[in-house]
């Protein structure tokens, strides 16, 4: 499941865009999640970076999809940025908050179609994306999308996946700036891929049969992420 923010003032357009998503996904069989937003300002409060696109208008009321956008990278690196406006100028300064594209209103569904298929390119790159890990034969690519967890014991990585345990020498900070939006720390030891939690139980976490205690300082930034991975239409 795709989840695209709608940030649009104009309720006439926003259900457009809600209906271009729906049929673009009723053509591609990609499922597609859609919220919509009336000003930049109701996104960016709270904001929580568990979106993979947001389509954002550019003049409304009380924050500016630009400002906004600004505000959102700071917190979301990830996210694709898409602008839809009636002022091409603004395509230029889009590229300083690294918005990958804009549609021109009013909004043609086939010029749509082209830009949303552009993004969804790009996601499915990213959900292919590998690590390396040690064998007795070398090493090999690991899937990202095949981890249930990584463990960090004395300065090893150890990758507990659906292929088996690997492991190899590394940062579990470094590792988790780069595996995104989609694994949680638990406590310091131990990076989750939220799609393969079972359960919670009392202080542990259940992965795949393994129980991982839930630090306290931790506790309630993971139960927020794993709620708003469930939320917005994760696994």
């Amino acid at each position: 499941m795709r989840r695209v923010a709608i940030v649009e003032d104009d309720a006439e357009y926003a259900d457009q865009l809600v209906e271009f998503l729906d049929r673009y996904g009723l053509e591609s069989k990609e499922e597609m999640h859609s919220t919509i937003f009336r000003n930049g300002l109701n996104i960016v409060e709270d904001y929580q970076p568990v979106w993979d696109i947001i389509l954002l208008d550019i003049e409304m009321p009380m924050l500016d999809g630009m400002t906004a956008a600004e505000r959102i990278r700071v917190l979301d690196p990830d996210v694709i940025l898409i602008f839809i406006t009636n002022m091409a100028q603004y395509a230029i300064k889009g590229y300083e908050v690294d918005a990958m594209d804009f549609v021109l209103k009013p909004v043609n569904y086939y010029a749509f179609r082209m830009k949303l298929r552009k993004a969804l390119r790009v996601l499915g790159e990213r959900s292919t994306a590998s690590v390396l890990v040690r064998t007795e034969n070398g090493t090999r690519k690991l899937p990202v999308s095949s981890l249930r967890y990584v463990e960090v014991r004395d300065h090893r990585l150890i990758y507990h996946s659906t292929q088996g345990d690997f492991e190899m020498f590394g940062s579990l900070k470094e590792l988790e700036s780069t595996l995104g939006r989609d694994f949680a720390r638990c406590n310091h030891c131990y990076l989750v891929h939220l799609r393969f939690v079972d359960g919670v139980q009392e202080d542990n976490v259940l992965v795949g049969g393994d129980a991982l205690k839930i630090s306290r300082t931790r506790k309630k930034a993971f139960m927020q992420q794993l709620s708003d991975y469930y939320r917005f239409g994760g696994r």
